[in-house]
């Protein structure tokens, strides 16, 4: 969305403005300068100017232009510095002509702003650097978020943030990481590593997993955001459809997934007049292009197959209109196409429903207890079938068991919520 040009708050439209525009922004400077610590740097002295200026001289016509050329003009003061610093140590040793080359003409580099930020997309999830990494680096570069807002965001503190920054940058510099796009495999794979790190930001704002707030919708929301640039980036591909479809369409739940009093309600509970209908909107939007490209023979995978599922929940007006059974058959495909042991327990709960508790609890049962270590998850879904099959007294156990491995406080008032109701 472009930013706001009009308005009485210029620190809002600064905001706005560089919310919208920061990754083209460190995109195309990065293209230029072929140095991504100088771009965002160049960037920040932009917004700093923007700070000093926009107040007294007002809000420009076009925002993103004028940080654009300001930020332009401090690139070619920085080179400038560089060139004559150069110059004159070659002049202390030999001489030589190739130091006064070197400055880039930025103004005569062609602009191609949306290929800029699918290559930091790409740069920001490079293979080097860790899964939690590429997180905050995408968040900070690509979602234009400030350090303090990630480090809230991951309930960490602001300091460690930035070391973990820092050193991805340092990574990416050591290794010097290309600011181009991979191709063939190596596209196929990084593309993956994208959504993946997309998917993350967006899991740990739908349902964090710990601390005292049982969502953070600043981080889903900014993954929304990221997958329908990425979406924009590449219109032709299913999965980033499916990408964009899966979380537009589990976002729209977020205003009704707690209720006055900020108790967390689960999903056959809530008042579906409240999920958002722009963002079903969206997401079926989205899922019905990822459709009709599957249709001409492009393969699907676990973005548009859990799209598939969540549109079945978008669909229904009624908790009770859901159509589980084709929800059950689409986990059967999605456990084929990517195993896993979240998939089969989301599969026993789509069977658990479909067929019975007890078909459920089979899956369940085949995948054991400690299959995802200590996470609160098979305990929870194992005591929500016990209690559907009338063995309260299993069930207890298990959403007490639940209650102990959790770490998230919203979770935890729901679990003992339900262990409570059967003893």
């Amino acid at each position: 969305m472009p930013a706001p040009t009009t308005g009485q708050d210029p620190n809002g439209a600064i905001v706005a403005a560089w919310r919208a525009e920061s990754a083209r922004l460190v995109g195309a400077l990065t293209r230029m300068t072929r140095d991504l610590a100088l771009a965002e740097d160049l960037a920040q002295d932009a917004l700093v100017a923007a700070l000093e200026q926009w107040p007294a001289t007002g809000i420009p016509d076009n925002p993103s232009a004028w940080l654009m050329t300001t930020a332009k003009r401090r690139a070619v003061d920085h080179f400038r510095r560089a060139a004559v610093l150069r110059r004159k140590v070659t002049e202390l040793a030999h001489a030589g002509r190739e130091s006064e080359t070197e400055m880039p003409d930025l103004d005569a580099q062609v602009d191609h702003i949306e290929d800029d930020v699918l290559r930091l997309i790409f740069l920001s999830c490079h293979p080097s650097l860790t899964p939690e990494s590429r997180a905050a680096l995408t968040l900070r570069l690509v979602g234009g978020l400030t350090t303090a807002e990630i480090a809230r965001g991951f309930l960490v503190p602001e300091s460690t943030m930035a070391q973990r920054i820092s050193r991805a940058k340092k990574t990416l510099a050591s290794r010097r990481a290309e600011f181009e796009l991979p191709t063939g495999a190596a596209r196929t794979a990084r593309l993956d590593d994208v959504m993946a790190v997309v998917y993350l930001i967006f899991n740990e704002g739908y349902a964090a997993t710990s601390g005292a707030d049982w969502m953070r919708p600043d981080l889903a929301h900014e993954a929304m955001r990221l997958a329908r640039m990425l979406a924009a980036l590449a219109p032709d591909d299913v999965e980033v459809l499916g990408l964009q479809a899966l979380l537009e369409i589990q976002g729209s739940r977020i205003p009704a997934r707690l209720d006055s009093d900020g108790t967390p309600v689960l999903l056959e509970a809530q008042d579906r007049t409240l999920w958002d209908q722009l963002l079903i909107r969206r997401g079926l939007a989205a899922l019905s292009r990822a459709e009709a490209i599957a249709e001409r023979g492009a393969p699907v995978g676990r973005y548009f197959l859990q799209a598939s599922i969540a549109a079945q929940h978008a669909r229904a007006a009624r908790a009770e209109d859901t159509n589980w059974r084709r929800i059950a058959a689409l986990y059967d495909v999605l456990a084929s196409a990517a195993p896993g042991p979240v998939v089969e327990v989301n599969r026993a709960v789509a069977h658990g429903r479909a067929f019975g508790p007890d078909a459920g609890l089979v899956i369940l049962d085949a995948l054991g207890e400690d299959a995802l270590g200590d996470s609160p998850l098979v305990p929870s879904v194992r005591g929500d079938l016990l209690e559907r099959a009338g063995r309260r007294d299993e069930a207890r156990a298990a959403f007490t068991e639940a209650v102990a491995r959790t770490r998230n406080d919203g979770e935890r008032a729901i679990l003992r919520r339900r262990a409570g109701a059967l003893g």
